[in-house]
This record gives structure tokens, C-alpha cells and sequence, in this order.
């Protein structure tokens, strides 16, 4: 564990600093540092040094909690970069969501960078600290540099290896091994994470993506109601769902999520394609009914 005085001479903050984000409820009142927690405190410390206040990170990490449910830690699990209106956005999924207004946000522009793009040198494990917590933080920061995707894959591995039923783990290797569309190993790991916690939304999502790419739709659709059943206000899951009706050919089932999404999402740009779905649809079932009371 790292004491206070290792903490701001390793992240180069001061007193004041640390007081202020733990006024603010980003930082534990604590003696003693996890190596997770030095990870989560520089990230604070790199959004705000972007000019974004502490009570906006803050609310920003619980609208995270809400849009993505299951997500225990955004800042770890999800890479955290500022916006141009001084908020924070997520890169999950590979999306950016600025959780505050619910909305995606298009690719950064060049002043905009991710937090974390050199992960904190990492200590091996010592007796008495959390060592799959210190492996999954390893993995988390490693994953933000493209280039070190294996060296995430081995830490990741490594979490499970301590601890089977590491739930945000499983569904970090299956994201990795989606976006490499190695999709069985995929549809693996997000299983063993349900299997970790079935009430995990998230891992109920990202099967359902997996379902879809395979061409299983009917078990996508399954999948991605089950995620909407545990969080109602999961903006991704009704997209996704509307879009797996829309296959099926059920543009009637798909009208009510496209329909949800436009209220959980109001001005990003899926939420325009959503809303020229809604109307194809509407215009389609209205020519259908003329068509109907003519005969």
C-alpha cells in the first residue's frame, strides 16, 4: 500500500489537491493508497488539469454508473477523456458517451486526448495487497494504448486466474477479443461474467453483440431485452434492439426502441438515425393503413 506522502510525490499533486477531490467525494479519506487508487487518482488529476471542475467529474462518474449499468468504476473501467465543454466522456464499447447530457460524442478533435495514455510503472504484488484488483488496474491501463493490447489480454487472464469469478474482468477480455473479432473466446468470457453476476446488464449487452455478429438475432434480441429488464434507461441496449428487429424484419417492435432511444439520447448523431427510423416507419405503417381502409 502506498501512504499519503508516497501518493503526492508519485503523482506530483499537492496537499490542497487531494484535500479538494476528497471534499469532493472523487477520493477516499484514507492513510493508505491502493496501486488501483493511484490509477484513479491520476485520472482525476489529468482531467483537471484539463479545467474539468471536480462536482462535474464527479457527476459525470454517476450518470456513467446509470448509462452503463454493472459499470462499478468508470474511471477504470472505461477510458475517461475531457470534452470541448469542459465535461468528461467515456470511451466504452467503442463509443464515446458523454453520460451529463446522454449523448455520444463524435472522435475527439486534436486537443482532445485521452487521460491515461502511459500507464504508472506497476509494482509487482506484495503480501497483503488486493492482487487481482492491482492486475485488473495493470490491465485497464495498459488497454487505453493500442499498442499494448496483449499486454491487457495477460492481465487480464491473470485477474481470473486469481479470481475466477472477476466479472469486469471477463467482460474486458471479451470486449478485447471482440474488437480482434475472435468472437467464440468472446461470447466466452461475457458468459462467465453472467455466470459471475446475473444481474450485470453490461455482460448482457455485449453477448448480445456477439449473438448479432454471429447471426443469431433471435438470441440477440433475447439478450439484449434481458439488458433493458435489469436497466431501463440502457440507451445502447434499445439501439441495439431496435436494430436486431429491424432484421427480423419487425419494424413495429423496433419503432418502440428506436422511440426509447430518442428520449435517452436526444441530439447525438445515432440519435438522428434513430429518428429517421422512427419516421420511415411511421410513413410505412401509415400507407399500409391507406392502402387497407381502400380495399
Amino acid at each position: 500500500m502506498y501512504s499519503r506522502e508516497d501518493l503526492l510525490r508519485i503523482l506530483h499533486i499537492t496537499p490542497r489537491q487531494l484535500i479538494s477531490w476528497q471534499r469532493a467525494g472523487l477520493v477516499a479519506f484514507a492513510t493508505t493508497f491502493s496501486f488501483s487508487d493511484l490509477l484513479k487518482i491520476k485520472k482525476v488529476r489529468d482531467l483537471c488539469a484539463m479545467s474539468v471542475r471536480p462536482t462535474v467529474i464527479r457527476q459525470s462518474l454517476e450518470a456513467m454508473q446509470k448509462q452503463a449499468a454493472g459499470m462499478e468504476n468508470p474511471l477504470l473501467e472505461a477510458g475517461a477523456s475531457s470534452t470541448s465543454h469542459h465535461r468528461v466522456a467515456f470511451r466504452h464499447g467503442g463509443k464515446l458517451l458523454e453520460p451529463i447530457a446522454g449523448q455520444f460524442v463524435m472522435d475527439f478533435a486534436p486537443g482532445e486526448k485521452v487521460v491515461t495514455r502511459t500507464p504508472i510503472p506497476a509494482p509487482g504484488p506484495t503480501p497483503g495487497e488486493d492482487e487481482a484488483a492491482v492486475w485488473f488496474a495493470r490491465g485497464v491501463a495498459l488497454e487505453e494504448d493500442p499498442s499494448s493490447q496483449a499486454g491487457a489480454l495477460a492481465a487480464y487472464h491473470k485477474v481470473i486466474e486469481i479470481q475466477p469469478g472477476h466479472a469486469a474482468a471477463h467482460i474486458n477480455l471479451g470486449t478485447l477479443y471482440y474488437n480482434r473479432q475472435e468472437f467464440s473466446l468472446a461470447e466466452k468470457h461475457y458468459r462467465a461474467a453472467l455466470e459471475a453476476d446475473p444481474r450485470y446488464a453490461l455482460a448482457y449487452f455485449d453477448l448480445g453483440n456477439v449473438l448479432d455478429e454471429t447471426g443469431r438475432v433471435q438470441e440477440a434480441i433475447q439478450t439484449y431485452k434481458m439488458a433493458i429488464q435489469l436497466a431501463p434507461t440502457y440507451a445502447d441496449a434499445h439501439y441495439n434492439l431496435a436494430l436486431a428487429y429491424e432484421k427480423t424484419r419487425d419494424p413495429r417492435k423496433a419503432l418502440k426502441h428506436w422511440q426509447a432511444y430518442v428520449k435517452l439520447d436526444t441530439t447525438g448523431p445515432w440519435s438522428l438515425h434513430a429518428r429517421n427510423q422512427i419516421q420511415r416507419i411511421l410513413q410505412a405503417d401509415g400507407l399500409k393503413l391507406v392502402h387497407s381502409r381502400q380495399k
